[in-house]
């Protein structure tokens, strides 16, 4: 794990997915949770539900974190300080398949959760799933990169 002195700049992630309602608010509120004394995490969506998704909160508070974000639009960080973009979703890599912002760029694609059908218990399951799998995938990414 790579230490920061006292003072020292976080680097700056975004997480891009389509709706910003589940997969990029998982990862953001994982990030911040998990890794915030290094890394700050943000995300937008390339066509932003407005909402954040209720079982995606659910999925949070089961571990431990209360997040408190918002649905928002990738053009509010085309000029943000980023040091890295990451597309958590299929279309919305297809949408920015070069980030013109600043920041390198990495796709680490999830199934959408918000698609599940069925009870509410298996639903919730795949959301469960899929923040498990964000948490471990974004985890490996921030390793391999020497930043955790």
């Amino acid at each position: 794990m790579t230490s920061k002195g006292v003072g020292a700049r976080r680097c700056k992630i975004l997480f891009l997915c389509t709706g910003n309602s589940a997969r990029s608010q998982m990862a953001e509120a994982l990030v911040n949770y998990r890794l915030g004394n290094t890394w700050e995490a943000v995300s937008a969506g390339t066509r932003p539900t407005g909402i954040v998704h209720p079982a995606a909160l659910r999925a949070l508070a089961e571990v431990g974190i209360e997040h408190h974000g918002r649905s928002k639009s990738v053009d509010e960080f085309r000029d943000a300080e980023l040091d890295l973009v990451v597309t958590v979703c299929d279309s919305a890599a297809e949408d920015c398949p070069v980030w013109l912002g600043k920041g390198g760029r990495v796709h680490l694609g999830f199934p959408d959760p918000a698609r599940a059908v069925g009870s509410d218990e298996e639903v919730m399951a795949v959301f469960r799933r899929v923040r498990d799998d964000i948490a471990a995938g974004v985890l490996r990414l921030l390793r391999e990169r020497n930043r955790v």
